[in-house]
């Protein structure tokens, strides 16, 4: 099994932590890795976006003028598609963007996301997480220590503890979650994996 330093919140290696190989040692299916991404990505867009088109315009329902003898281009609306105010042509209507992969599938995905992230040796694992306020710059502090402040980072703590969330919330390079909502684009977007220990724990019995 692969090894990991297991660190306190002052940067100081106090053990080693074996990583599942299971989860962080497979070779990555970059296909699979890559369409669970286009997943999520698309599960982002709402699909409201919607344009009148011709018939759902007010207005238009009679002929502008006869039809010959005006000098005028023939016309059968003042609310077709080439007049001002008229309906729009081939312009987007509401849809589902959603997307579907089996759960094999999605099992490998994250998987592979996790193993991109311990060959890149971006994974940082604490013995836990705990700030005596809920400051930012007490949080700042840890990443400094880590030489991470201006990176990306995805934090995993296994519960949500209140100082930890006020101290984080105006990070914008931070993104607070649990082992149960890491995504793989959560993983595929961050520089670095923060994660305590326990919450590392919970990883590994969910998808060992």
């Amino acid at each position: 099994m692969k090894k990991i330093d297991l660190f306190n919140l002052k940067g100081e290696k106090i053990n080693d932590v074996k990583l599942n190989e299971n989860i962080f040692g497979i070779t990555p299916n970059d296909k699979v890795l890559y369409d669970a991404i286009i997943l999520g990505r698309a599960s982002l867009r709402q699909g409201t976006h919607s344009t009148k088109n011709r018939s759902e315009v007010r207005g238009g329902g009679r002929k502008p003028w006869r039809q010959k003898g005006t000098g005028h281009a023939r016309q059968g609306s003042i609310r077709a598609v080439q007049w001002v105010g008229g309906g729009r042509y081939g312009t987007p209507v509401p849809r589902d963007y959603s997307k579907k992969q089996n759960r094999k599938e999605r099992q490998i995905a994250i998987r592979s996301a996790y193993s991109h992230k311990a060959l890149e040796n971006a994974i940082i694992v604490l013995e836990e997480l705990v700030l005596p306020t809920p400051k930012t710059k007490e949080f700042i502090k840890v990443l400094e220590t880590f030489n991470v402040a201006d990176k990306k980072i995805l934090l995993v703590v296994k519960e949500f503890d209140e100082n930890v969330i006020l101290a984080t919330r105006n990070l914008q390079n931070i993104f607070l979650v649990t082992p149960e909502e890491i995504s793989p684009l959560d993983l595929v977007g961050a520089d670095y994996m923060m994660i305590t220990k326990d919450a590392l724990e919970k990883i590994e019995e969910v998808l060992a």
